[in-house]
């Protein structure tokens, strides 16, 4: 993380990072799917692993020397991007698939984050987007759908419509997340934003950890099989991938970067086909060419400033 800033001069490294963190963030599968298959409470190790996070980013700051106080016209700045995410994104999005019983229509609104993401990169930022761009981001929602149209499901949910509210408020919760980090990114690095993030999100979350993931604690939860997965989490999926994350908005823009966070689904599902877990069909396949092809008109610029706002 220390060559981010130099590294994320270059366009194609910007976009080798962004990969890698989509694919962390789909490698993610594997050890949530562990923990949840082990019956720890999600309660107990998502708080955990956002704590950790916050505090292995601390330690990299504080010896390279990377470390920045907040400014007070900034803390609540902080406090909103915190509370975008991970409180109301993590809430609404894991509420919000067990109310509508349905994970392909979930995936398929939170696939939406790019098209209110454009409306947010152009009002709040000035960002140019160009009309091959918004035909990109159709033709990998497209290419998203066609993954998830063979998916099989049974829709459980208790609350149908409530379930969709929810979603709804976790793509705007993401939106604010990645407006908050815009907001951000000209003042602090992203390893920086990223760490406080977490730091300040452990302490929203801290409530929940005590009242619901404590909340018939067994002594297994601290063994090494538990811990091992969280860890990985923690590392990987956070510290790593959200100070990637945070480099992209303020290299692409809201709008831009918000495509890649789209296909985040068809990460899963790739991880998914690798461990065995699920396969895709050929439609799936195609999917993902058509999701691709789309990522690239979504990043083609006339002689536009690519992500830089009105400051």
């Amino acid at each position: 993380m220390r060559g981010i800033r130099t590294l994320g001069d270059n366009k194609a490294v910007i976009y080798l990072l962004t990969v890698l963190a989509i694919l962390l963030w789909g490698m993610s599968y594997i050890w949530s799917d562990s923990l949840i298959s082990q019956e720890v409470p999600i309660f107990y190790f998502v708080p955990l692993r956002i704590l950790i996070a916050g505090l292995i980013l601390l330690l990299f700051n504080l010896l390279s020397c990377n470390f920045k106080p907040i400014a007070r016209k900034d803390l609540w700045k902080f406090m909103l991007l915190s509370l975008f995410e991970p409180l109301v994104y993590f809430l609404c999005e894991t509420y919000g698939i067990k109310e509508t019983g349905s994970p392909t229509i979930s995936a398929m609104i939170i696939a939406s984050v790019p098209i209110v993401s454009v409306i947010a990169g152009c009002t709040l930022f000035k960002e140019k987007v160009t009309f091959v761009n918004v035909l990109g981001i159709l033709v990998t929602l497209a290419g998203i759908l066609l993954v998830l149209s063979s998916q099989g499901e049974d829709c459980k949910g208790g609350n149908f419509v409530l379930g969709l509210v929810l979603l709804v408020l976790a793509v705007f919760a993401e939106v604010g997340h990645a407006s908050m980090t815009k907001f951000l990114s000209g003042e602090y690095k992203p390893q920086v934003i990223a760490m406080y993030q977490f730091l300040i999100g452990s302490v929203y979350l801290l409530p929940f950890f005590i009242f619901k993931g404590l909340d018939g604690f067994e002594a297994r939860y601290l063994s090494w099989q538990v811990l091992r997965p969280i860890l990985f989490l923690a590392l990987l999926c956070s510290s790593l991938a959200f100070s990637l994350w945070a480099m992209t908005i303020k290299k692409l823009g809201v709008a831009k970067s918000s495509v890649f966070l789209a296909t985040m689904c068809i990460a899963t599902a790739l991880v998914a086909e690798l461990i065995g877990r699920e396969h895709m069909v050929l439609i799936q396949w195609l999917g993902i060419g058509v999701a691709v092809l789309g990522i690239i008109l979504s990043q083609m610029s006339a002689c536009n400033r690519e992500g830089q706002g009105s400051r």
